[in-house]
């Protein structure tokens, strides 16, 4: 596990954004980006259109989706079409809007394994970015709830509790068979629980993820990293 702080928002969105660009020009032929969703990464994404890409060959694709249509406001399959994909060629997967959230996850899990790499177990991302909640979530695994007991790699609809809410997330043997994973994390009230996390962080969603994951990367600003050790 690789840790790195930055000055402040901006010079993190800028860093985000050469993880991506970097992986994007070096990873061949295809290479594959799972995204988050959330103001954090939106800054970096749209750093993104200004990079000299090789688009074409990049499949984009998302980590978690809320159950809402592609137009609403809240929709992160809405918010990486306006923040990068509005703007660049790469073949972008956003998540189908479904009323039934279930159908949309079984149709969204069916896609991802038509262009993800075969792994031993099954689909294989490159590169996935994810966030970091107050609560220790990442991705739509959320503390307690049922998605964290899946053991296949795919993607599923999961009730939350504590937001009254579908929500649509890869699981974590999908998030933890990533190549990389790039953990983005911004703003002093993540600083506590971002501590935790990386201080082992118990059963927390987004530390199982960076404790099993095969090479992660966190990516924090001053304020979130103020509570580090060290």
């Amino acid at each position: 596990m690789r840790i790195r702080v930055f000055s402040d928002a901006a010079h993190l969105a800028d860093a985000a954004a050469d993880e991506i660009a970097a992986w994007a020009r070096l990873d061949t032929p295809s290479p594959t980006i799972g995204l988050a969703g959330g103001s954090t990464p939106r800054a970096a994404y749209e750093r993104l259109v200004r990079r000299h890409l090789p688009w074409r060959r990049v499949h984009a694709w998302l980590t978690d989706e809320r159950a809402v249509p592609p137009s609403h406001v809240a929709s992160n399959s809405g918010m990486a079409r306006r923040a990068l994909f509005d703007h660049v060629p790469a073949v972008f997967h956003p998540v189908p809007w479904d009323e039934d959230p279930a159908a949309a996850a079984a149709a969204y899990d069916a896609e991802l394994t038509g262009f993800l790499p075969r792994g031993a177990r099954g689909p294989q991302p490159g590169l996935v970015v994810l966030g970091l909640g107050e609560d220790g979530h990442t991705a739509s695994l959320f503390p307690g709830t049922a998605a964290l007991d899946e053991r296949e790699p795919g993607f599923v609809a999961n009730w939350v509790p504590q937001l009254s809410a579908w929500r649509l997330t890869a699981t974590l043997p999908l998030l933890t068979a990533a190549r990389r994973t790039v953990f983005v994390v911004s703003g002093r009230h993540k600083a506590a629980v971002a501590a935790e996390v990386l201080a082992g962080g118990g059963d927390l969603p987004a530390a199982r993820v960076s404790r099993e994951s095969r090479d992660a990367v966190w990516l924090l600003d001053r304020e979130a990293a103020s509570r580090l050790d060290g």
